[in-house]
């Protein structure tokens, strides 16, 4: 990682604040629902995992290898899809990828085979990696600044919600109905949000257009990137996503009901429950986040460092715990915990925020959501391959997390300075030039 270079630039003062208002709240919404929708396609996994490797006659590694592929695809999209976010608007990209989300999840309904299943699932990957940074751009377009951290974390929360239909409907569905009638059915709702964008969806309200897009070589690509990438704050927001997003990530998105019912010994109605709690406390804490740092912006790294501090202590008090299972109580706690990741993740974004001017908001955000996202794939590798290694010693193979958590909060430790003084010079320089602007 580049130290910031000397003689970099502050990022010029933003424009005039959209209006925001009940308008606003209806389109942000369309772009809401659509990420809504993502998000269940994309955790519906979760709670069919041991029915995939029943289906598809594999083990750990072949099973981890559907979230790895799928992660692999969304991490290695974010970048263009931020990069398109900014060159093309908010409605065209998220109607490719709705169409490629939807396409997804219907292949794998029908698929016949592993290899097929797996290419869905890399499709339903691209098509869910348009959809948040798309999400935070409308924002951005529709909404003050300084409503900016309750947005963002608002969308995080409905994208939890999208985790709570899998946990409770998908699972429920899944044993009522089969694996093609649940999945295929669920297409549906792909279809009615594909709609709804194309119908109701505007980019940005009257009087607030943008530039017009202008449409680079490959050389201004790169300047937009490199300029994103040495904006301080936009990599420790990729530090903190990394850091923070893939803990309950990897036990909503494939290996939390395995641990759960194998290592724990839980009914799946019980470890339903327990994936049910991360989602509802992921929900709460959400907002009570996005409140905090709308009015204390000091309060950000706090957050980010504590949740992780308190994710470490509890998973290595769980995995720690003497005898063959922990008592219910600590389940309950470690899931509880489980949710403020989410909610500390999108911290990151608000550090990469006020580091980058408009027109970079897209590349730095999709710049920030691949931190965790690479971090959630390699744990997910990681988990798969120690079990296999081990005999299905869940102790062994979740202590992976604690690695990839030591790598991140020194990348944060080594950022923070350096970032909030570029926030203080930008601050002083936007306070000059609005004295001198004259009246």
């Amino acid at each position: 990682m580049s130290a910031e270079p000397s003689g970099a630039a502050p990022a010029p003062p933003p424009a005039a604040d959209p209006p925001g208002g009940r308008r606003a709240a209806l389109v942000w919404g369309i772009g809401v629902a659509v990420y809504f929708v993502a998000v269940i396609f994309r955790t519906s996994l979760g709670v069919a995992g041991l029915d995939a490797a029943d289906r598809f006659h594999v083990g750990a590694s072949a099973l981890s290898t559907f979230s790895i592929l799928q992660l692999l695809v969304y991490a290695g999209m974010q970048i263009p899809v931020g990069l398109l976010v900014d060159r093309l608007g908010t409605k065209k990209v998220l109607t490719i990828g709705a169409v490629l989300f939807t396409a997804g999840q219907l292949g794998f309904a029908l698929a016949p085979s592993y290899e097929t299943a797996l290419a869905a699932r890399a499709l339903l990957g691209c098509g869910d990696a348009m959809t948040f940074i798309s999400v935070l751009r409308l924002g951005t377009r529709w909404f003050p600044v300084r409503r900016g951290p309750l947005i963002a974390q608002v969308a995080a929360l409905f994208g939890m919600a999208g985790n709570l239909v899998s946990t409770l409907v998908i699972a429920r569905m899944l044993h009522g109905m089969g694996w093609t009638a649940t999945f295929a059915g669920s297409a549906v709702a792909g279809l009615v949000a594909l709609a709804l964008v194309l119908l109701f969806l505007k980019d940005h309200p009257e009087g607030h257009e943008p530039p017009p897009a202008r449409h680079p070589g490959t050389a201004s690509v790169r300047r937009q990137l490199g300029a994103s990438w040495q904006e301080p704050g936009t990599r420790l927001g990729m530090w903190v996503h990394f850091t923070t997003q893939f803990p309950a990530m990897v036990f909503l998105l494939l290996w939390g009901m395995p641990f759960l019912v194998e290592a724990q010994g839980l009914t799946r109605e019980a470890a339903g429950t327990l994936l049910t709690l991360v989602v509802a406390s992921n929900m709460v804490i959400g907002l009570v986040y996005g409140q905090v740092i709308a009015r204390h912006h000091t309060a950000r790294a706090p957050l980010a460092l504590g949740t992780i501090a308190t994710t470490a202590l509890l998973w290595a008090a769980t995995l720690g715990y003497p005898g063959d299972r922990a008592p219910m109580w600590l389940l309950i706690t470690l899931c509880t915990v489980l949710g403020a990741c989410g909610p500390a993740s999108m911290i990151g974004f608000d550090f990469a925020r006020p580091a980058n001017p408009p027109e970079r908001q897209g590349t730095a955000s999709g710049i920030v959501n691949m931190g965790g996202f690479v971090a959630s794939m390699t744990t997910l590798l990681a988990v798969g391959l120690l079990l296999d290694a081990t005999g299905g010693n869940y102790r062994v193979a979740f202590a992976s997390v604690f690695a990839l958590q030591l790598l991140g909060v020194a990348q944060i430790l080594r950022l923070r300075g350096l970032s909030a003084r570029r926030e203080r010079e930008r601050l002083v320089a936007s306070r000059v030039e609005a004295v001198h602007v004259p009246a």
